[in-house]
This record gives C-alpha cells, structure tokens and sequence, in this order.
C-alpha cells in the first residue's frame, strides 16, 4: 500500500491505493484520506484505512494456503460441483462402494491383492500378511467416516491412518518425524513433503483454514482442495494415498454428498492432477478428474436407474 497525493488547486488531497493481481489483469483500491493533512493527522488516517482495504481484500480474495482465489474465481470452481449428483447409497450399494474402494485404493499403493480376493479377506478372521490386514484396516476406515459425527481435526486424521496400517505399520496412527519424498518407478523424485520441523505448523493451518473457509466453497471443490493440500503435506511416513483418498470421501459424506472411488486404471492420470496442483495451484484438473470418476463409481455400485 502507498500514499498518493493529488493537487487540486491550493490544497493536496490524499489517498491510500492497493494494488492487487486477478489473472493478468491489475485492479486497485483507493480510498480518500483527507485534505492537506498534518503529518500526524496523515499517518493517523493511513492507519485506520489500512484496516479497512485489509477487510475488503478478504472479502475479495481468499488465501488458499499459498495462493488466492478471487471471489469470481471460486465462483467458477464452484460451479463444478453441479455436475454432481446427489444420492444417498443403500446399504447394498455402500458394500459395493467399500469393496471396491479397498482395492482400488490399495492397487494404486502397489498391493497384490486382487479384487475378486477382497470380499473373502473383509469377512475373514484370520488374517495372513500385511496386505490382508491392509485390506480390512480400510475397510474399517471407510466404515468410521461413514458414520463418524466428528469434525475434520489432527486426530480424525491419525485415527483414519491407525485404522489403516495398526497391525502392519509400527508407526500406525503417528505424524512423522522424518522427511519424505515422492519416487516413480524410475528413482525420479515427484514430491517433497514438508519439512519434518515444519509439519506440526502446517497440519494446524491446514485444519483452521478448513474451520474458517469451509463455507466459501461446494463439497465437491472443498474436497478437492483438502485432499490435494494433505498430499502435498505428507503427514504420513506411509499411507498417504489411502488417508488421502479417505480424507476426500469424509469431506463429501460430511456434506452429504456421496462417496467417490479413484481406479486404479486411472492412476497415472490422478498424479498429474497432483501435479498440477503443487506445482501451479490448478485445481481445476483436479475436479474434472473427479467428475469422471464420480461417473465411474455411481456405475459400479448403481443397483437401479440413475443419471449418469
């Protein structure tokens, strides 16, 4: 912000300006601060005005962790949503969605087990290895956000990844205390998660921006936003994905907006929607990603009728 002064014939007026960014294009605020002012008078005024334009800039724009979006711009996100339709799953459908959730979300992770195999392991009580018991922990999960009343908070998150991994990970429901990094299957780093010293900070803003914003927003784009941001976090050693894609889910359930499966044939295709996201703050490939495989899951569990 900057004072600008204007002569108009024997006196000086004075205005406080902003400037600020939408697109390519450069907008200003200038708000009037008074006429041939003292110095005292002047810096009293630019003060109080200072928190003025500071109100109207956040009913404008709204800080999406690092960057903004104009309220024309979330507008257009918002939009999206509406190609969503809402629909509430039996509980013949809600067995469907969950078998096929797990092995989706497990196969994308690198698990073995196939879907035919998954509906015997989820009744099972016996279980034979990590996977198996990757299996039903998920399932679990998925049955937790389904019904759980609770609100997003640090500890909705460690209890889904403890619910996923507590009897194959020693570190099961724990934010990590090591960096990580995100490898193809090349050795070529995809992402960096946050600094460890850094984590605990981020993990806070992350749940007070969603307190703060999560009006601002449709399910479907809040979803978006929350589930690209935890990834690019990386609270997790491990399990990222699968807390990640539940994450997402508990979002949509929470608004009252189904269930979305991501395939696994379709995973090369939602990593550069991650991309997009944590290299350029694009979120729009994201929702188009979702869209489709919004389609896909009303397919797989529909046992009648419905628009697709």
């Amino acid at each position: 912000m900057y004072v600008e002064k204007r002569k108009s014939g024997e006196s000086i007026k004075y205005y406080l300006v902003h400037s600020y960014r939408i697109k390519n294009k450069v907008e200003k605020i200038r708000k009037y601060l008074g006429n041939n002012l003292s110095k005292r008078e002047l810096e009293k005024k630019e003060e109080n005005t200072k928190k003025i334009i500071l109100d109207l800039l956040n009913k404008i724009n709204t800080k999406v962790f690092f960057f903004t979006l104009t309220k024309k711009q979330i507008e257009i996100l918002n939009k999206y949503n509406n190609k969503i339709e809402v629909f509430h799953l039996s509980e013949k459908e809600w067995k469907t969605f969950i078998e096929n959730f797990v092995y989706n979300t497990n196969a994308i992770e690198g698990s073995t087990i196939s879907e035919e195999e998954v509906p015997n392991i989820l009744i099972k009580k016996n279980l034979n290895n990590a996977e198996e018991i990757e299996t039903k922990g998920v399932a679990e999960a998925v049955e937790y956000i389904r019904r759980t009343k609770e609100d997003l908070s640090l500890n909705l998150l460690l209890k889904l990844h403890e619910l996923c991994f507590k009897d194959s990970k020693p570190f099961a429901g724990k934010f990590r205390n090591v960096n990580v990094v995100v490898k193809n299957s090349a050795g070529q780093i995809l992402h960096v998660g946050v600094p460890k010293e850094e984590l605990k900070d981020y993990l806070e803003d992350f749940v007070q921006w969603h307190n703060e914003n999560k009006s601002n927003f449709k399910p479907l784009v809040l979803a978006a936003i929350l589930h690209n941001q935890f990834e690019h976090i990386h609270p997790f050693q491990d399990g990222n994905g699968r807390v990640g894609r539940l994450l997402l889910n508990f979002i949509l359930l929470k608004n009252n907006y189904p269930p979305i499966n991501i395939m696994l044939e379709d995973r090369g295709e939602y990593y550069q929607t991650l991309q997009e996201y944590s290299k350029k703050d694009n979120l729009k490939p994201t929702l188009k990603f979702l869209i489709k495989q919004y389609k896909k899951t009303l397919k797989e569990v529909s046992t009648k009728d419905k628009k697709k």
